[in-house]
This record gives structure tokens, sequence and C-alpha cells, in this order.
């Protein structure tokens, strides 16, 4: 009888998910939270980019970033890039997302359980740098064409037509002369954000909530403030590259200039001031949409079954 009860309780039970399985939904629960809130905060990158190129002209802060574009060139300019926003972090969140947990997985595997667990500071930084770099090489080349739409407005009239004409103008190099930057921005910056994500929820629920029977609402509000704080960390780590990156894609290299002068060049006229330009603006974006990707990732992650992680936070 209690073999019969235990049996019945076992088939109740959801099915824990593991290989393809399982990444695949880390991956897409990834994607889909990277392109909502990428996508969603389109017209604040169009500004924070506006004012890491010109400002000299966008010097009035957010919200006066936001009404020069609107007088000068119309509301449907917020909206500049939102293509290859979309597509972009769709590919590099499944792969950051999905990737992060796989890395992390491996970790666990090459030093046991109770070593990663011990050290698993450095087991977040070593898996979200390896996922990163390999986002960036799928999101680089719609990076490069987003910043071209933005900058030069009238440069093509969306994501193809913008990606075609580099690719015939300038060549497919071209598509990653950026990604040098983009991986001295990316890095550091899911790096941070993935530490001080673990870190502050573990802090949470060790100090405050117990996760056990904390609601579904109250886990996310937990992500979203984990989130949140997260991204103020990562964009500040962050900032100098990105402004870096926003520079060496609006035009092309001269003859004969490799990437390293240019990232030379291009450091040497912003400084430490200039590299910080457009940081509120930044701050306001990196943390608001990393809240949003926590708490998207961790709800369609439940949606979708996606329980067969290892956790080892203690």
């Amino acid at each position: 009888m209690a073999a019969a009860v235990k049996g019945a309780q076992a088939s109740d039970s959801p099915k824990q998910l593991s290989g393809l399985q399982l990444y695949s939904r880390f991956a897409f629960a990834g994607a889909v939270c990277c392109s909502v809130t990428h996508g969603a905060f389109t017209p604040v990158d169009v500004v924070k980019t506006r004012i890491q190129l010109d400002p000299v002209t966008y010097n009035t802060g957010m919200f006066g970033g936001f009404r020069k574009v609107v007088a000068t060139e119309g509301a449907g300019a917020l909206l500049t890039g939102f293509g290859p926003t979309a597509a972009g972090y769709f590919l590099q969140g499944a792969f950051k997302f999905g990737g992060y947990e796989f890395f992390k997985q491996q970790s666990i595997n090459v030093v046991g359980y109770e070593n990663a667990r011990q050290n698993r500071t450095a087991v977040y930084l070593v898996s979200s740098a390896m996922a990163e770099f390999f986002a960036d090489i799928a999101l680089c080349p719609l990076e490069a064409t987003r910043i071209r739409l933005v900058s030069e407005p009238t440069f093509a009239s969306g994501l193809l037509s913008g990606f075609g004409k580099i690719v015939r103008q300038e060549g497919v190099g071209a598509l990653y002369s950026g990604f040098g930057p983009i991986l001295f921005k990316q890095v550091p910056y899911t790096m941070a954000k993935f530490v001080v994500y673990e870190k502050v929820a573990e802090a949470a629920y060790k100090n405050f909530f117990d996760k056990s029977t904390l609601s579904d609402a109250g886990q996310t509000g937990v992500n979203l403030g984990s989130g949140l704080i997260a991204g103020f960390a990562a964009a500040i780590v962050s900032q100098p590259a990105d402004t870096m990156l926003s520079k060496i894609n609006k035009t092309k290299a001269a003859p004969g200039e490799g990437t390293v002068s240019r990232l030379v060049k291009i450091g040497g006229e912003l400084g430490l001031r200039g590299s910080y330009a457009g940081i509120g603006t930044r701050l306001v974006m990196v943390g608001g949409l990393t809240a949003g990707q926590f708490a998207i990732y961790g709800d369609i992650k439940k949606a979708l079954g996606a329980t067969g992680g290892v956790e080892i936070a203690k």
C-alpha cells in the first residue's frame, strides 16, 4: 500500500528535464526575455546612442534628447533600429542565458558540486563570460547594423537593407569591426549582471524570504529587484566600451586603419569623461531591461517546466 502511494506521488510530480530538452528551454526563455526588453527600450537606446555620438547637439539629458529627436525627426525616429535590435538580442539572449546555464552545469561537472558551491562566484563569472563570447558572435553583425541606422537615419530603410548595404559597400568584415569593443563591453557587462543578480537574489532568500513557500508573484518580485540592481552594476562597468562601440560603428574605417588603432584613437579622443557620456540614460535603460529580463526569464522557465537546472547558491 505504501509503495503504491509512493508510486502515485512520483507519477504526479513534474518530470525533471535534462540535456537538449532542458537547455533548449533555457535558450528560448533567454531569447524571448532579451528580445522583448531590448525591443521595448529601443527609444531609450536611440537617445542614448545620439548622446554618445553627438554630445554637443544632444546636451540636455535623456528627456531633452527625446524632445530633440521628436522635434527634428518625428516620433517614428525613436523606433530606428528596432528590427536589428529585436532580432539581434533574440539570438544573443538564447546564447547568453542558455549558455550560462550550460557552462554553469559543465563547471559543476568538472570541479564537483561542493567545490562549485564553495566557489560559486568564480563559477558564475566563468560561465557568464563563456556564454557571452558565443552570444556576441551572433549579436555583432546586427548591432553594427543597428548603430549605423541610428547614427545615419538615411543610410537604409531597415534591417535587411542596412545589413546588405554594409556588406556590399564595405565587405563582411565591416559587420565585425566592432567585435573587439562588443566583447570589451558585453563580457564584463554580463559577468557583472549574472554575479550581482545571483548574489542579491541569494541574499534576499537567505535573509527575507523563504523560496519554498514564496508565491510565484513574490519570486517574480525578487527577480525584478535583483535584476534592477544587477543592471545598474552592469551599466557602470560596461559604459566606456559601449560608448566606443557606438563610435566605431558610426563610420567605416579609413584605408589601412585597423580595429586596434581605431580603438586607441577613439579612446584618446573620448577620455574618461567622454566615455561616460549618456550614463544617466543608460542606467535607466539597462536597469529596467535587466530587471525585466530576469523576471520574464524566470516566469517562462516555470511555464515551460525548465526546472532541471542545478542551484549552487547557499
